[in-house]
């Protein structure tokens, strides 16, 4: 038996220890993140009892790094960017340098330099994207426009971070130089800045113009092959393989090579299969990067700076979630919309960490800054979902106290009312269709092709925007709510067309509808036989089901054939 069994020793115990903080934490009510990054701490040189190893656990971390981003890139969707991007590049752009400007102001308050003050305030800017997407599938927000807004917002931010990572070791020496070293001249800086994005764009140009074409292909060959750990073994190799080699050959860090072979794999017709086989070693190792996180962490600032970490933990849980709320509303949407969308941001986490370990390799940042973003990210982690569990109740209780946020609700909003051109023919005997997306867009343009006139009412004013340049007839708004399904004129409407899967909007819908039309037909779209069962049971309306009529129609072409 070998003597030397560091490795192991660092992967059981942070294993071990993560799995029992982790389950103290979901019991609690809190992410199991926590407990990743208190497993950590335990397992830290600054606590008494067993040490991990920590260079060993940093690179494994580095692993965690690339199989995390990887999997960024399998989910990335420009078409879902897009149908935000009006609200979530600007919004994301503006946010980001608020609370870098508070992150800087704050830090130079307590006499850090310029380069450690911007390294900090970049760190508290970044939200997670992990505990967002688990936060949002936990309050069943993730398809709603809520929840497109907060991701789309947060893909921004992570692109944005991901440049922060590529310029941030080109430009150390010329924000914070060496001691005895002199400082660079400009046209150095525009150097070394022009070699670092010659070196990404010349990747990027090779993952478009070869990756995008020989790994989809490469993962077919292997899939031929009919051995699913060959195939996961592929994909491992894949995200692991071109990370390294970006980092090796174009200086381009891990996290942005696994990222774009993510986005290339994407392309393949795999891609869900390959994000399914990998996720259980990405769970795997994005522990063990939490974990090595944690680590890294000096419990010692909580009692020995306690005033400059509940400054911090302001600025996460405050500063950044008034600058989004107030970004939204200026966009127009509801309250409930910029409170979501403003709580999903009120947390750090990955990016801050790497960035942050980034910072302090390259002595732009004091390793105290370290543990406070950690301390802030550990705090506001935990905090998060009992954050959005407190929006409803504080929207209620916002509306029931301030005139001016029931003004804000009320206020005119050129895409919440039918413009007053809209032809009388298309507000009566009409069908009021909720919902444009995949579905519902399906649904439009045969009503188009049919001539059947029809109402949209969706709460993405992106798309009600582009609807009616469209020339289409769109409403902005919650169609749960009175006022938008009066808006689409649903006292006179035919049908009603609900392509939303979502039963407790529904169920409001449907009432509302009936209330003002007793007569209407409604028509419905669910996911699950269970919910199907559900709303047939209440004789809500017609309900379809996606596997059933997939089922049906397949059956269908089938018989087809037979009756040749």
């Amino acid at each position: 038996m070998p003597h030397d069994v560091s490795l192991i020793a660092t992967i059981a115990a942070g294993f071990g220890l993560a799995m029992v903080f982790g389950y103290i934490a979901v019991r609690l009510r809190m992410p199991p993140l926590v407990g990743y990054l208190l497993a950590g701490i335990v397992i830290s040189p600054a606590t008494p009892g067993f040490v991990a190893d920590v260079g060993l656990a940093s690179q494994l971390a580095e692993i965690g790094v690339m199989l995390l981003m990887f999997g960024v890139g399998l989910h990335f969707s420009i078409n879902d960017l897009m149908a935000v991007r009006r609200i979530a590049v600007p919004g994301a752009i503006v946010q980001i340098g608020v609370a870098t400007l508070l992150g800087i102001g704050l830090s130079h308050f307590w006499g850090w330099s310029l380069a450690g003050s911007l390294v900090f305030g970049l760190c508290l800017s970044v939200a997670s994207t992990v505990v967002l997407l688990r936060a949002l599938e936990a309050k069943g927000l993730l398809k709603s426009i809520n929840g497109q807004i907060a991701v789309g917002w947060l893909v921004v931010e992570d692109l944005v971070m991901v440049m922060v990572l590529v310029l941030l070791p080109a430009l150390a020496g010329v924000i914070a130089p060496a001691e005895g070293v002199a400082a660079t001249q400009g046209s150095d800086i525009w150097q070394a800045v022009g070699i670092t994005l010659a070196k990404v764009t010349a990747f990027i140009v090779l993952m478009l113009v070869v990756g995008r074409r020989l790994l989809p292909k490469a993962l077919w060959w292997v899939a031929r092959t009919g051995s699913q750990e060959l195939f996961t073994l592929s994909v491992v190799a894949v995200a692991v393989g071109v990370a390294f080699g970006a980092g090796k050959l174009f200086d381009v860090s891990f996290a942005l090579g696994a990222f774009f072979a993510g986005m290339m794999m994407r392309e393949s017709e795999f891609s869900h299969r390959a994000a399914d086989e990998s996720l259980p070693l990405r769970d795997a190792f994005a522990v063990l990067f939490f974990v090595s996180v944690g680590m890294l962490f000096d419990p010692a600032v909580v009692w020995n700076e306690p005033l400059k970490l509940l400054a911090v933990v302001a600025i996460i849980l405050l500063g950044k979630t008034l600058a989004a709320v107030a970004l939204v509303l200026l966009f127009r949407y509801p309250l409930n919309t910029a409170l979501t969308v403003g709580v999903s941001l009120a947390q750090i986490g990955e990016f801050s960490f790497i960035l942050a370990g980034l910072g302090v390799a390259l002595k732009l940042m004091p390793v105290e800054g370290q543990s406070l973003v950690l301390a802030g990210a550990l705090i506001s982690i935990a905090a998060n979902s009992a954050l959005f569990s407190a929006v409803e109740p504080l929207q209620a209780w916002v509306r029931k106290r301030s005139a001016y946020a029931r003004k804000l609700e009320a206020r005119d909003d050129p895409l919440a009312e039918l413009p007053a051109s809209t032809h009388e023919s298309l507000l009566a005997r009409q069908v009021v269709l909720v919902g444009h997306g995949r579905v519902g867009q399906r649904i439009a343009q045969t009503l188009r092709e049919q001539h059947i006139p029809f109402v949209v009412a969706e709460e993405n004013r992106e798309i009600v925007d582009a609807l009616r340049k469209d020339g289409i007839a769109a409403v902005s708004g919650d169609a749960s709510t009175p006022e938008v399904l009066i808006q689409a004129h649903i006292a006179r409407a035919a049908v009603l067309v609900i392509t939303i899967p979502d039963t407790m909007s529904v169920r409001k819908m449907v009432e509302i509808a009936r209330t003002l039309n007793p007569e209407i037909d409604v028509i419905l779209r669910t996911h699950n036989e269970e919910e199907a069962a559900l709303l047939k049971s209440e004789s809500l309306g017609t309900v379809f089901l996606g596997d059933t009529e997939l089922a049906r129609g397949m059956a269908a072409h089938v018989l087809l054939q037979f009756k040749r």
